[in-house]
């Protein structure tokens, strides 16, 4: 039995290595963007063998997927991440869920302020999405880790949590209102360049997803980065998140690259 998974973890390794050989003198996209999808059905899926695997299992081993998502990125040397951790809707689940969900946020961002890596490679860290609505135990880590990376510029993870599109494109709309209401704004001189600087993303100077990417096989956007998908790649790959692998990202950039990008024109 041994023998086979070492013979299976040879194989995935010769797999891994041709991949990165067919993408690595490519175009690589610099803004990736996932939609992580699919934690609880991991869980559901391997409930008949595993009765103790729970939805805040799934949530755990996604959180751990995120950790090594990260690490490949930074490999690849991907600028830009943006992860769609937990949306506006999401508060509408069981309570105990989004508990843990929380506990386990706060902890993740715990260990990014204490991440080495963060700050050796000057990772600009920062959640998108009302966070007025989170625990405040969660907004007081959140705001820690961001203020210890606010000036840092060489990479950028953002987290989109609690977040919505919709909700993100109503809040940059009230923020514009009350500019022009005290005439710090002219109605005539607002235009799209001016809208997206009141974006939750206007910290990135107008870095749009290159690709969007949506696992478990579900194939619509779920209200992300609705201003900012409008000329993005998408791709649904039919993993869920917790299974997300490093082929799986390394053959997501390989589709991209084999993608015409016209802009319209």
């Amino acid at each position: 039995m041994l023998k086979k998974i070492f013979s299976l973890i040879g194989v995935y390794k010769i797999y891994e290595r041709w991949l990165w050989y067919q993408i690595k003198n490519g175009q690589k996209p610099e803004h990736i963007a996932i939609i992580l999808d699919g934690n609880r059905r991991w869980a559901n899926d391997k409930a008949p063998q595993s009765p103790w695997l729970t939805d805040k299992w799934g949530h755990k081993q996604g959180a751990d997927t995120v950790e090594q998502l990260l690490d490949w990125c930074n490999m690849l040397e991907v600028k830009y991440i943006t992860l769609y951790t937990f949306s506006t809707e999401n508060f509408s689940r069981q309570s105990d869920e989004i508990l843990k969900i929380m506990q386990i946020a706060e902890e993740r961002f715990k260990k990014l302020l204490l991440n080495k890596r963060v700050h050796e490679n000057k990772v600009h860290v920062k959640v998108i999405g009302r966070t007025n609505l989170l625990p405040s135990g969660l907004q007081k880590v959140i705001e820690a880790v961001e203020k210890a990376t606010q000036h840092y510029d060489n990479y950028f993870w953002n987290f989109a949590f609690a977040y919505g599109g919709r909700a993100e494109i109503v809040d940059a709309s009230k923020k514009i209102a009350v500019e022009v209401k005290e005439g710090r704004l002219q109605i005539d001189s607002i235009n799209e360049d001016t809208f997206e600087k009141y974006l939750y993303t206007s910290h990135m100077n107008k870095q749009d997803p290159d690709i969007i990417i949506r696992t478990s096989g579900e194939e619509r956007l779920s209200g992300f980065l609705l201003w900012q998908a409008a000329y993005s790649e998408l791709l649904f790959l039919d993993v869920y998140w917790p299974d997300f692998r490093l082929i799986d990202l390394l053959r997501a950039i390989r589709t991209y690259q084999h993608r015409r990008r016209r802009f319209g024109k």
